[in-house]
C-alpha cells in the first residue's frame, strides 16, 4: 500500500500556483489529482503524487524554490487536531516529541529523528514513498512547514543555526534565506535544522490550561501513534550497525541487553523477524541514499553492509523490481503538463 498524506499539506497550492502564472488545475491532473479535492483537507492521497506536482510546479513555473515557497501558506491548523494538542505541550521538546510520535497521523511517508551532540540538536527529515518520485520540493516543503512551526511554538523571532538540504543549490537562494535566517547549506549529509539544544527546552508560548485538561482526549482521537517498542531500538541499532558489517542478530541482542531468543521473540510480538527487520531498513535507507546524488552505488552498497555491488544490486532488484541505478534515473520523470 502506497503511503500517504492529508491533502492539508498543499494549503495555499492554488495561490501559490496562480501568482506565478500556471494553471494549477492542469499540473494537478498531471499527476492524478483532482484540484475539487482541495476543498477536503482531511481526505489522504498518495505522497509520491503530491511530490511529483510539487517537482512539476517547479519546473513549469521556473521557480526552483516552489516548495518553500508554498511553506509561506503553512499554518499550525494544516496538522489538524494535532494541532490543538500540541498546545498541551510545555516546551519545544515535548511538541517534536509529539510531531515525531504522531507523524503517521499527516503524513505516512515523511520520517523525523531528533540527533543531540555537543549542545547542538539537528532535526532530520526524510520520506520513504516506496517508490522512485522526486523528494527535493516536498523536502523543501517540510523543512519550511517545520521551521514555520517552531516559531509558532517559542516565537516569531526564532531562527535556526542552519538548515541544510542534500539537493544541490537553485540559482536563486533569496527565498531560502529570507524565510530561513540566512544560514542555508546545500549539498548536505541530512536535510533538517540545527539549533542550540538548549533551544528545546523553550517554553511552549501556544501553552494554554485548557489544552492540558483536554491533550489526552485530542491526542486519542489520532490513531497513528508511534511509541517506541524493542522492534523500534532494533531498527535503530541495524541502521547503525549496517555500514560495520557486525549487523548480526547475535550483537544486537547483546547490545540490548537481552539474549536471541528474547530477541526473536520481541520482534515476532511484532509479527516481524530479525532478517525482515533489516530487510525494512535497509530499504528505507536505500531510497534515502538513492535519492542523494552524492552518493555513489558502491558507497551506497557499503552503507547498506553489502559484501559487493552485485549483492546490493540483487537484492534491490528483488526488492524493488529495478536496478538501483534505473530506480534513480526514474526519479527524474515527469509527465508533461
Amino acid at each position: 500500500m502506497q503511503p500517504c498524506i492529508r491533502y492539508a499539506t498543499l494549503s495555499g497550492f492554488l495561490q501559490l500556483a496562480e501568482s506565478l502564472g500556471v494553471d494549477p488545475g492542469s499540473l494537478m491532473r498531471a499527476v492524478d489529482l483532482d484540484p475539487a479535492d482541495l476543498a477536503t483537507p482531511d481526505k489522504w492521497v498518495p505522497v509520491v503524487r503530491v511530490a511529483r506536482l510539487l517537482e512539476l510546479s517547479a519546473r513549469v513555473s521556473g521557480r526552483a524554490d516552489f516548495g518553500l515557497r508554498l511553506a509561506e501558506y503553512r499554518r499550525l491548523s494544516t496538522l489538524g487536531p494535532l494541532s490543538l494538542a500540541l498546545r498541551g505541550e510545555t516546551t519545544l521538546r515535548d511538541a517534536l516529541s509529539l510531531l515525531m510520535r504522531y507523524e503517521l497521523s499527516y503524513n505516512e511517508a515523511i520520517r523525523i529523528r531528533l540527533v543531540e551532540t555537543e549542545g547542538l540538536a539537528s532535526i532530520r527529515m526524510w520520506f520513504e514513498m516506496g517508490e522512485p518520485a522526486p523528494s527535493a520540493q516536498a523536502e523543501a516543503l517540510a523543512v519550511g512547514a517545520l521551521h514555520g512551526i517552531i516559531r509558532e511554538v517559542v516565537g516569531g523571532r526564532w531562527q535556526p543555526l542552519s538548515a541544510c538540504f542534500t539537493h544541490d543549490a537553485p540559482d536563486d537562494v533569496s527565498t531560502y534565506n529570507r524565510l530561513l535566517g540566512g544560514r542555508v547549506h546545500f549539498g548536505h549529509g541530512f536535510t533538517g535544522l540545527v539549533l542550540y539544544a538548549k533551544d528545546l527546552d523553550a517554553p511552549n508560548v501556544l501553552a494554554a490550561p485548557e489544552s492540558f485538561s483536554r491533550r489526552d482526549e485530542m491526542l486519542d482521537s489520532l490513531a497513528a501513534q508511534r511509541d517506541i517498542t524493542t522492534a523500534d531500538r532494533v531498527r535503530e541499532l541495524v541502521e547503525v550497525l549496517l555500514p560495520t558489517g557486525r549487523c548480526g542478530a547475535e550483537q544486537v541482542a547483546r547490545t540490548l541487553g537481552m539474549d536471541r531468543r528474547t530477541l526473536h521473540r520481541h520482534l515476532a510480538a511484532s509479527g516481524e523477524t530479525f532478517t525482515s527487520t533489516v530487510d525494512l531498513v535497509r530499504a528505507g535507507l536505500a531510497e534515502r541514499y538513492l535519492s542523494n546524488e552524492r552518493y555513489r552505488l558502491t558507497e551506497i552498497s557499503d552503507l547498506l553492509g553489502f559484501a559487493a555491488p552485485s549483492a546490493f544490486t540483487r537484492w534491490f532488484r528483488h526488492r524493488f523490481g529495478d536496478s538501483p541505478s534505473k530506480w534513480r534515473a526514474r526519479r527524474a520523470e515527469l509527465p508533461a503538463p
